[in-house]
């Protein structure tokens, strides 16, 4: 890679790298433990973790890498066309961002309406987090994907 670009793919390659980690530790760790907590106690967690999300540290980390990996992806179609580039902006973009925007962030969105001591609330907060421990898995096998190919990216 050029020496003009090789800094954005290092960001790239990190950034995606990290998010990976982050949505990684949640699906092995994280989310495994607030439902196995009793009664919908891991729904009020995950509320809690949900608001918690969206502060500048996280929100720089998962859509500034968005905003990298677009420049990145734009600046190849216009030149180089680099296969491992475009796929790992793609898979950053559309695996990462494009769930969480499209199937994660619905589901917290419904998460936070849910009223953890009604009737049912356990259920659904089961059925929720089953749903979104799918959908977080996918954003990060993507992310994984993202940074691979970036690392797989030739040097020039």
């Amino acid at each position: 890679m050029s020496g003009d670009r090789a800094p954005v793919l290092v960001v790239a390659t990190v950034g995606s790298g990290l998010v990976a980690g982050a949505f990684t530790v949640f699906g092995l760790m994280v989310l495994p433990a607030l439902t196995a907590l009793p009664g919908a106690a891991g729904a009020t967690a995950m509320q809690s973790v949900n608001r918690a999300a969206v502060r500048p540290g996280f929100m720089t980390l998962l859509f500034g890498t968005a905003l990298v990996c677009l420049v990145l992806g734009g600046v190849e179609l216009a030149g180089q066309r680099r296969p491992a580039v475009l796929t790992g902006a793609a898979l950053h973009l559309f695996g990462v961002v494009g769930v969480t925007v499209l199937a994660n962030v619905p589901l917290n969105d419904a998460l936070a309406r849910l009223d953890a001591a009604a009737p049912g609330a356990a259920e659904t907060w089961r059925e929720n987090a089953a749903r979104w421990g799918r959908w977080n898995t996918v954003r990060a096998l993507a992310a994984t994907g993202a940074a691979t190919a970036f690392v797989l990216v030739p040097t020039d």
